[in-house]
């Protein structure tokens, strides 16, 4: 394990899996500079770190970098005296950005943090990417060398910034590797909310016929894999899809959520066509006004697409391996909405 005098800076690390990752390096003894837009809201980050937001500047081994990873200048400036760089920020799916921001973000912005760390010469990069480069599965369970299909904007422009951090790693112009991520969950995430809620309520939606394979991984288990990706020495430009124990189909996620919940899983079925097609039509009209669609594309996706995939490399050349079964992270989940009254930051 390497000492609290090496410095690790973590984009979007007010963010999700941000937040998780600034706490598993300060936990192993890291100092950590969380790299924040002024903007940010950190009030995901204090309550993962179990402090009140007034407290974070006095939380030891962490300090802060306030910029953004278009600006070059305010990079350079984060990245002086740093050993290692997990890179995480990125635009995620927001239909009412337009393309060319999906790309000065997920694209020049990954290329911006990988000059700036060229620049100082830090130790390793580890660029967070998504096993959304894949899309669907039709053979699943699949491994790193999938083919890449990706299906939408913000796919196609983290695919490409994948692209570039490859470039940078597999030339020796910078010593990393890539993560490809699952679909993330875990405690406090407000993308599930919905999911759980709606379940609670009673509310959710079940389009298809539920034999659709998704595979999570808990946010708390890919913190611990930015961490081994980081620490492990393996060949630069090296690839790792991180994942749970094992993909689970969509109907029966859905009746262990309920049971968790004491509810009853959702039984009408709707077909799926029909809402594929409103929300696309929806993120169209609703782009040019710069606001949220009431439905995207990519909820309905939820329902269809299959994602299954092998994390034997990582188990190999990382030695990653999740903690729990799917049950312990659904308990975890529930226990955090429940704690916070089902509200998240």
């Amino acid at each position: 394990m390497e000492g609290s005098s090496k410095t690790v800076l973590v984009t979007g690390a007010a963010g999700f899996v941000g937040s998780y990752v600034v706490r598993e390096f300060l936990e192993e003894g890291y100092e950590v500079r969380a790299f924040i837009r002024g903007t940010s809201a950190l009030a995901q980050l204090s309550r993962v770190l179990g402090v009140t937001e007034e407290e974070l500047p006095s939380v030891r081994n962490l300090s802060f970098a306030v910029g953004d990873i278009t600006d070059i200048q305010s990079l350079d400036a984060a990245m002086e005296g740093v050993e290692k760089v997990i890179h995480i920020a990125a635009l995620f799916r927001e239909a009412k950005h337009g393309e060319d921001m999906y790309r000065l973000v997920n694209i020049e912005g990954t290329r911006n943090v990988l000059l700036a760390a060229e620049r100082v010469s830090v130790q390793k990069v580890v660029h967070c990417s998504t096993v959304g480069v894949h899309s669907h599965i039709p053979n699943p369970p699949a491994r790193e060398d999938e083919a890449y299909r990706p299906g939408d904007i913000y796919q196609e422009t983290k695919c490409e910034g994948e692209k570039v951090a490859l470039e940078f790693f597999r030339t020796n112009r910078l010593d990393g590797v890539v993560i490809r991520p699952a679909m993330i969950w875990g405690p406090g995430d407000a993308r599930t909310l919905k999911l759980f809620k709606g379940i609670l309520k009673g509310t959710f939606p079940f389009i298809g016929w539920g034999r659709t394979q998704l595979h999570w991984v808990s946010v708390l288990d890919l913190a611990r894999a930015f961490r081994l990706a980081a620490e492990k020495e393996v060949p630069s430009g090296e690839v790792f899809i991180i994942a749970g124990k094992s993909p689970i189909l969509l109907k029966e996620l859905l009746s262990k959520i309920a049971h968790t919940l004491g509810r009853t899983p959702p039984r009408l079925r709707l077909p799926a066509f029909p809402f594929q097609l409103a929300g696309s039509i929806c993120e169209i009209l609703c782009r040019p006004l710069g606001i949220e669609p009431p439905l995207h594309r990519r909820r309905v996706d939820f329902f269809t697409k299959t994602r299954s995939f092998s994390t034997d490399k990582a188990s190999r050349l990382l030695q990653y391996e999740p903690r729990g079964s799917i049950d312990d992270e659904i308990k975890e989940i529930v226990q955090w909405y429940e704690q916070y009254n089902w509200q998240v930051p």
